[in-house]
């Protein structure tokens, strides 16, 4: 996807990660999070209502997924008995758990909210770079590696 275009695909990722970002009126890239394999991946309520994008959607690691058209997603929808409940539900649990991951990094300390990022996502830190890291955490690449330094 991308800010600016009507999302047209939605994709389930079978390995890699991808994360979504926008640019800030200084022209600032800010990651707002992070979606690992075995995760539907699409903005889907502009997906659904096939309106302009306010993100991007960027593979960070080499990736393999299963892309779905809106055409396509629509008939498995028609296919399947109760498909918008189970997307439903998915939708739901992913906007849970990002809010879940986003949540911390309002009110935590630099530091703190690094460790939580590596709590919630384990092995990503050694699988991305770190520049995107930093940006999740709203903090300087350089700020990021003097917290790794003084946690070793």
């Amino acid at each position: 996807s991308e800010a600016g275009k009507i999302p047209r695909l939605v994709g389930f990722i079978l390995e890699g990660v991808v994360r979504f970002c926008y640019y800030n009126n200084r022209g600032e890239e800010i990651t707002q999070y992070f979606i690992e394999e075995g995760n539907f991946v699409s903005d889907q309520q502009r997906f659904e209502a096939q309106v302009v994008a306010s993100e991007y959607i960027q593979a960070v690691t080499n990736c393999s997924m299963l892309v779905f058209t809106k055409s396509a997603w629509d008939e498995i929808g028609n296919t399947i008995v109760g498909w918008d409940a189970i997307t439903g539900l998915i939708m739901k649990n992913c906007l849970l758990k990002t809010i879940e991951r986003r949540s911390p990094l309002v009110s935590e300390d630099a530091t703190t909210r690094y460790l939580s990022f590596i709590e919630h996502f384990p092995g990503l830190v050694n699988r991305i770079p770190l520049s995107y890291v930093a940006s999740y955490l709203g903090i300087t690449q350089q700020s990021l590696s003097r917290i790794r330094k003084n946690l070793r």
